[in-house]
């Protein structure tokens, strides 16, 4: 493979028109090379987690894996298109960096399952097996902000991957040969968000569209009637500053440590504790204000891996003009849909540094997407 081909992802140019016009452009989609691979992370039984209460642990946890290979990428200077799943993740790697990302994520399974209890499923398959089977799997890259982009996955060649990993609840034949997992950057530092002034819902929504060929124009309508309605991405993100608040308590440093070094000594989260007192300061600085407002730029509100998958804030009569147009399409049999509706967001986070080094995931509280998903779940089983 040539050095071009690793660099696949990064040399894509990122596209600044409306995400409704691009999914239209077939001229700025590529194929993913056909010697890369698809890696899945999925919590098995995250629907009972979520129900049990334990929605922030199964964020946590999905956040980990993708921190885990993010830096392995990182430390092989390649770049990675991921997508973030509230229960798990999903990643378009290239075979230079496949072996060590799925022994990172073998050891963190291992860890997971000893410090929290949950079943960390992780499985890959390459990308040529997707391509055998007739599936599309077509990427490009768009502008959210001056500072941040996002993949966008058009074909079912991700849905193909996951239903094989998870039906055959493969173990993959790799050995955990690394010592530690490297987790460096990942934080869930925020409490649970409430909504932005003048909303008062945090919407959960997942969108597939009932034919491969047709997601292109399924999509845009989808996305245009959510700009629409409730404007573009800046106005719908639910995440703002005035409602970010650190978390100060040991039980909640304790979790995160757990999740990135196993069990916690107690002076260790003594020292966290004191780090995010000194949070409290630093965000009242100028660089810390600024950091804040580039965090709410940076917010993963939006993943489409074949699928939306988005997270919306906004209110009661702005919904029920999307389910509307939601129900009708999916009566004409273009689509199917699940969403769920919480009062709060919740967020973890990966930073590398506090200028353009970090991103953050954002899920409904009570497990807004895992929710979502057990909801089409159960229509496409009708």
């Amino acid at each position: 493979m040539s050095a071009n081909q690793h660099q696949f992802y990064g040399s894509l140019p990122v596209n600044n028109i409306p995400l409704g016009d691009l999914f239209i452009r077939e001229d700025l989609f590529r194929d993913v090379p056909d010697d890369w691979h698809v890696i899945i992370t999925d919590i098995k039984g995250s629907t009972l987690a979520v129900l049990a209460g334990g929605s922030q642990n199964v964020n946590l946890i999905a956040t980990g894996s993708i921190v885990a290979v993010l830096n392995i990428a990182l430390k092989a200077n390649v770049s990675v298109p991921f997508f973030f799943g509230g229960d798990g993740a999903t990643f378009l790697v290239p075979p230079i960096i496949l072996d060590e990302a799925m022994q990172a994520l073998i050891l963190y399974r291992k860890n997971t399952l000893t410090n929290f209890q949950i079943d960390l499923r992780t499985g890959t398959l390459p990308v040529k097996q997707v391509y055998d089977q007739g599936y599309k799997l077509r990427i490009a890259k768009h502008r959210i902000s001056e500072v941040f982009s996002i993949p966008v996955v058009l074909g079912n060649g991700l849905s193909y991957a996951e239903k094989i990993i998870k039906g055959h609840d493969m173990l993959p034949n790799y050995e955990a040969l690394l010592k530690e997992v490297d987790l460096t950057g990942m934080q869930c530092r925020w409490d649970k968000i409430a909504p932005p002034e003048n909303t008062n819902e945090v919407l959960s929504l997942l969108v597939i569209a009932s034919h491969e060929d047709g997601q292109p124009e399924v999509f845009r309508k989808v996305m245009c009637h959510i700009d629409e309605v409730y404007g573009d991405e800046k106005k719908r993100t639910p995440i703002s500053v005035a409602q970010l608040k650190l978390k100060t308590t040991f039980n909640r440093i304790g979790t995160e440590m757990r999740a990135s070094m196993g069990r916690a000594p107690f002076f260790e989260q003594v020292i966290a504790w004191f780090i995010n007192l000194y949070g409290l300061i630093f965000f009242s600085t100028s660089k810390g204000k600024h950091y804040l407002e580039k965090l709410v730029e940076m917010s993963d509100t939006l993943v489409i891996d074949g699928k939306i998958n988005t997270v919306i804030s906004g209110t009661l009569s702005q919904r029920k003009r999307l389910q509307n147009v939601l129900d009708k399409m999916e009566t004409d049999g273009e689509l199917c849909y699940g969403l769920y509706v919480s009062g709060e967001s919740v967020m973890s986070c990966y930073v590398r540094d506090l200028d353009d080094g970090h991103i953050h995931f954002v899920d409904g509280a009570e497990g807004g997407y895992t929710r979502a998903a057990k909801i089409i779940k159960a229509k496409l089983k009708r």
